[in-house]
């Protein structure tokens, strides 16, 4: 229904009555095939040119899966100083094509010993499951590297910072107690 829409009004009306009567356009299971995406360079191999540093290794990223090409165009021009848009399907990595420049950054910042406090990022996500799927990713790509830091800022933070402190702590404190054991 939503891929045909018949502009008689009298075919769209028959139309959407004669599939919500039947049965048989709903019977399961229903399988789209999608072409695969074109692959490209390996993060190893950004890094053996120089593109990605050298401590990319040490993230949680396997260094040696294939990116998509659309990563690998996106990586190179942010990394060239462009400003990018990042638009594909569901599943393609549009993370990926933003987040492994920005840690990137933050790797060179802390190889240089220039990585003080200050906000670098903003990552936008349109529902708190997607802010806090990333939040668990995040930790788990981090943890060589607890002098890099970041927060989650949804609804549901709480407003007073001792309260917000009190339920992250609760979340995971293990994160917490590496990060600040080594000041």
């Amino acid at each position: 229904k939503t891929l045909l829409s018949p502009r008689d009004g009298r075919l769209a009306e028959a139309f959407d009555a004669e599939v919500d009567a039947t049965r048989l356009l709903t019977k399961g299971p229903l399988l789209e095939l999608t072409p695969p995406y074109e692959t490209g360079a390996t993060p190893r191999q950004l890094m053996d040119e120089g593109i990605l540093h050298k401590d990319f290794a040490r993230l949680g990223f396997p260094v040696e899966q294939p990116l998509y090409v659309h990563q690998e165009t996106a990586i190179r021009k942010f990394l060239g100083g462009r400003n990018l848009v990042v638009s594909t399907g569901t599943g393609s990595g549009k993370t990926e094509s933003f987040l492994i420049p920005i840690l990137n950054s933050l790797l060179e910042e802390h190889a240089n010993g220039t990585l003080g406090p200050g906000v670098r990022a903003l990552l936008l996500y349109p529902m708190n499951a997607l802010a806090n799927d990333q939040l668990k990713r995040l930790r788990s790509v981090l943890k060589e590297f607890p002098d890099i830091t970041f927060g989650r800022y949804t609804g549901e933070t709480l407003e007073r910072p001792n309260d917000a402190e009190s339920d992250f702590l609760l979340y995971d404190f293990s994160f917490y107690d590496r990060r600040n054991s080594r000041k």
